[in-house]
């Protein structure tokens, strides 16, 4: 009998998935080229028999999935078992773990993390090949598509990355641990969130694979593929917040964002993708930019297979990085087969994707969903270029150069104004050509409202020239506070707009209008909302020019004073855990001389089933919506041996993260159906008489497509 019966389960779960999605791949591929005219004139074999064929392909990628589960679920059992002779389980666990951080080892290390990628592209695949029927045959190219992607990660786990593999010698009696800085409550959400993200791009990319080998007509895939896209998006907007408040809460930096590669690698196919879902809005209304979307679409996909390459190869730096290994060339090899594949089908299919309308003025919708494709995409090429200087520096002097955050924030920051300013545009401006008339009947109140906005502050002491190299200057911060200013009174305009004509139809007050109007057309006031969130979440980036912070060593009694707050030490205490050590400080918290709150700031020495100690920072906030009052536990003086605190101001910090709520609840809107209208209630609708500006903005509400 063996003596590991759980890793032989999972590794014989793993190769029996590789070989039914091998079988999915090939025979569904045969199957399609079968019942293609090429396939029926080589073989004279009925279309049915192909499509049987078919269908056996199909049964073996949702097998696949059943299996994949089996192989993810012995993981898991392993790490719940404290089952040491798995290695991969000894480098990631130990016995006194807590439960919730025993199940995120099942993507704490490389191995497991390409499990999970494995598991949620089947699971995607799954989906895809139950709901086959929306279109059989686009299915099935989508289906045979995600199969092959599915085949290479498969051969990571089998042959260079096996989660599975037994621990050389004696079983240990406990494991290394998780490392500390992922024991932290949304760790236990940020990796799947982010992996769900990555992963579903992989579906609108192989409807469109598909689409553009078979010639499909029409627009037809967008729409199939439209939800599945946004939600992908949403998985992956989420996934990069959670870790980046996950950076805000456990590193005590201070800061949320440092343009670390890691980071880089989430937000480039986040750009790619967002550029993707305004751009198909055209092919979809005027049947415009079609190349151009295919390739959105291409490169979001290789973006984030590039993501996982720079994540698990060990090629660069990153407190967000695995070990340096061996999959590097298995990546390589990958992007540049998957590369060729786009291309070739591409240039054999190019003239199937010929635009049908023109451009026909720079003052229109067309071309604000143009440049902001062109912003977004020079944001991603700048990251992109930034997070793969230092291997091109290597390469080209035999020196690793790295592009610090100074680089990025000197290109992306005038680049995301800009992008901020085209939210607020676009939705101002018709299709085809916008008349003068209406350019000053739109512009006007968000220009009334910038105006305002930008004399206010200015009068406050903000000034535009108090500038400097630092990332949040205060000529950008006012920039981003006028701007913001007029995308929310365009955007609150076009709903008081259309909600006035509902309430003409109606006789609902304003606000209900407002919500019956959304209702109705849940994609176009969906993304109005989204827009909004987004620009909640500039205000929040553009308050830290007015951060500040101050570090002193301190002991009972000893008083650190910053802005509005005055933090007083009541006493610096030592604890001890089964897991780690901890020094904290216990610290009273005034504002304006009124008591506040307590914090306790902690440096934690982890040092349970390792080898070595381990040091973790975790911070202690106090949150307002006006300011976060950030408190760290540096460690000791080695020269007094006093404790050091460190204690940041950071102004709006949490419009970020209520940003990024709204963000979410815009997703959820903008995917929900409809309000279907009874023929009793448009008949009712019809007969009231309205005005001749409600009529204008009832043209407007019937004729505009869904943004």
């Amino acid at each position: 009998m063996s003596v590991h019966p759980m890793p032989e389960f999972g590794s014989f779960c793993l190769l029996l998935a590789l070989v039914l999605t091998v079988y999915n791949f090939v025979v569904g591929g045969f199957a399609l080229w079968g019942a293609s005219a090429g396939g029926q004139r080589a073989t004279s074999v009925p279309v049915a028999r192909w499509s049987r064929l078919g269908e056996t392909a199909r049964r073996a990628g949702i097998a696949s999935f059943a299996v994949l589960c089996c192989a993810a679920f012995a993981l898991v059992w392993a790490a719940f078992t404290n089952d040491f002779s798995v290695e991969y389980i000894r480098a990631h666990s130990n016995i006194a773990l807590n439960p919730a951080y025993k199940f995120a080892a099942l993507w704490s290390g490389q191995e497991g993390s390409l499990l999970l990628w494995a598991w949620l592209l089947s699971a995607y695949g799954f989906v895809l090949r139950m709901r086959h029927r929306v279109d059989v045959r686009l299915s099935a190219y989508a289906s045979t598509i995600l199969a092959a992607i599915q085949v290479f990660f498969l051969l990571l786990l089998v042959v260079a990355a096996p989660p599975f593999s037994i621990a050389p010698g004696p079983v240990a009696a406990d494991g290394a641990g998780l490392n500390p800085l992922l024991q932290y409550p949304e760790m236990v959400l940020h990796p799947p969130m982010l992996y769900l993200g990555y992963v579903g791009f992989s579906v609108p990319f192989a409807f469109a694979l598909g689409a553009l080998m078979m010639r499909y007509p029409g627009e037809k895939w967008i729409h199939i593929t439209r939800r599945w896209t946004m939600v992908t998006w949403l998985f992956l907007t989420v996934g990069i917040f959670m870790g980046a408040h996950w950076a805000y809460s456990v590193l005590g930096w201070g800061g949320y964002w440092g343009w670390d590669p890691v980071e880089n690698a989430s937000l480039m196919p986040w750009l790619a993708g967002t550029a993707f879902l305004h751009s198909v809005m055209m092919q979809e209304k005027r049947g415009m930019m079609k190349n151009w979307n295919v390739w959105l679409i291409f490169s979001t996909f290789l973006l984030t297979i590039l993501g996982t390459l720079l994540t698990r190869s060990g090629i660069i730096s990153s407190v967000h990085a695995f070990a340096e290994s061996a999959i590097g060339a298995w990546f390589y090899t990958f992007i540049v087969i998957a590369f060729l594949v786009c291309l070739i089908t591409f240039l054999m299919r190019r003239d199937h994707l010929k635009s049908e309308n023109k451009l026909e003025s720079l003052v229109s919708r067309e071309s604000s969903f143009l440049f902001n494709n062109m912003v977004l995409l020079a944001a991603c090429v700048t990251v992109l270029w930034g997070t793969l200087f230092p291997l091109i520096s290597e390469a080209v002097t035999g020196s690793k150069v790295t592009m610090g955050a100074p680089f990025y924030n000197r290109v992306n920051i005038p680049i995301g104004l800009f992008l901020l300013f085209l939210t607020g545009l676009g939705p101002l401006l018709a299709w085809r050509s916008t008349s003068l008339r209406s350019i000053r009947r739109n512009f006007i109140l968000p220009a009334i409202a910038m105006a305002v906005t930008a004399v206010g502050l200015m009068a406050a002491g903000l000034r535009p020239w108090n500038d400097g190299d630092d990332m949040h200057s205060t000529f950008f911060s006012l920039t981003a506070f006028t701007l913001a200013a007029g995308v929310i009174t365009a955007i609150v305009e076009e709903f008081v707009r259309g909600a006035s004509v509902v309430r003409t139809q109606t006789g609902k007050n304003l606000l209900s209008s407002a919500a019956l109007l959304t209702r109705r057309n849940t994609r176009r006031y969906g993304g109005y909302i989204i827009h909004f969130g987004i620009v909640v979440m500039f205000i929040g980036i553009a308050g830290g020019a007015f951060n500040q912070s101050v570090e002193q060593e301190m002991s009972y009694g000893d008083t650190i004073a910053i802005g509005p707050y005055r933090l007083v030490c009541e006493s610096i205490t030592q604890d001890s855990k089964p897991e780690y050590d901890t020094n904290y400080a216990v610290l009273d918290v005034y504002k304006n001389g009124k008591y506040v709150q307590q914090l306790s700031p902690e440096k934690r020495i982890y040092f349970a089933g390792t080898d070595h100690e381990q040091a973790s920072t975790i911070v202690a906030l106090h949150s307002t919506a006006e300011s976060d009052l950030y408190t760290v536990f540096e460690g000791n003086n080695p020269d007094t041996g006093r404790p050091i605190i460190k204690v940041f101001l950071n102004p709006l910090i949490a419009w970020i993260w209520i940003g990024v709520a709204i963000v979410v609840a815009g997703t959820f809107i903008a995917l929900a159906p409809n309000l279907a209208r009874s023929p009793a209630r448009l008949r009712q609708e019809d007969a009231v008489p309205v005005g001749v500006a409600a009529v204008d903005a009832a043209g407007v509400l019937a004729k505009a497509p869904n943004v």
